[in-house]
């Protein structure tokens, strides 16, 4: 018979699982809550960006800095780590900064830990963005991830890159190493692989797990899992086409009819229009030579 466990026993034991717990959220925290990509408002400008050293727009110091790494704005620590000493004394402002992150040009406190662990552990170190290929310093929003290839996307462009993140760089979802339906797909990559070739020799995967990609050891997913799109083609001007100086009476939304439907209506009306003005005009011109013929 196994002892019964005590009171203080259980306590203990849950107690551990919490701490537990805790620590793995320390780790995984979202890009959005960090301290370094926290929202801030300036105080000059009034405009809203990323926590930075300097505002972005009019380049003002702000006034109640934020650490990039604890998130603290005011350093109560009597006797802690503090690399400049305020014993008795509560810094706030320039007093409590020790250094500007190269990464995310935001502030960081002057406690030994922060100065000497965040440099190396800054989740903004390669953060630029897929679609506009810009770095935090080229644009005053913040930073997010993607939520299927987990990559990096500034504040302007997140919203258009999700909605067609899951669309396949080919035109069907057959494997790109053989002409057999690809089972699971990578959403990095934008390929599908089968079975076959995404377990391959010589590599030893958990069963369990997904498997990764062949190519960049990114988790695949399952295609019938996900609402993958293959690439599409559109042919005839889409309406994104500037009008030439010629054809300067068409709309800029007119296509090829029978391709994107486009509607010749108003040009066709333009043509009968111009073509009965012609015909008047040569009618006028025919009576004004006539009795100049019977006079003569």
């Amino acid at each position: 018979m196994p002892k019964k466990k005590t009171g203080q026993r259980k306590k203990a034991e849950k107690q551990k699982l919490r701490q537990k717990e805790i620590r793995n959220a320390r780790e995984n925290v979202d890009l959005a809550a960090h301290p370094c990509n926290v929202p801030m408002e300036c105080d000059k400008c009034q405009k809203k960006q990323k926590n930075r050293a300097f505002c972005y727009f009019c380049q003002a110091v702000q006034r109640l800095p934020t650490c990039a790494h604890c998130g603290k704005v005011k350093c109560m620590l009597k006797s802690g780590d503090c690399v400049v000493r305020h014993p008795g004394v509560f810094t706030t402002g320039l007093a409590m900064v020790g250094a500007i992150c190269d990464f995310c040009e935001a502030w960081v406190c002057h406690g030994r830990k922060c100065l000497t662990s965040h440099a190396c552990t800054c989740p903004l170190m390669d953060a630029v963005c897929l679609e506009c290929e810009r770095g935090v310093w080229e644009h005053g929003g913040r930073v997010f991830r993607c939520c299927f290839c987990q990559g990096f996307l500034c504040e302007d462009d997140q919203f258009e890159h999700q909605a067609s993140c899951q669309v396949l760089e080919s035109e069907t979802y057959k494997c790109q190493s053989c002409n057999r339906l690809g089972q699971y797909s990578c959403l990095r990559c934008k390929t599908c692989f089968c079975e076959e070739h995404v377990r391959r020799r010589g590599v030893r995967t958990d069963r369990r797990a997904a498997p990764p990609c062949p190519r960049c050891a990114y988790p695949t997913h399952v295609t019938a899992d996900l609402s993958m799109s293959t690439r599409s083609h559109r042919y005839g001007r889409q309406g994104a086409a500037l009008p030439d100086d010629d054809d300067d009476d068409l709309p800029n939304d007119a296509g090829y009819a029978g391709v994107e439907g486009g509607d010749y209506s108003s040009y066709s009306e333009s043509e009968e229009s111009d073509e009965s003005e012609e015909s008047e005009s040569e009618e006028q011109s025919e009576e004004e030579a006539a009795p100049s013929h019977k006079q003569t």
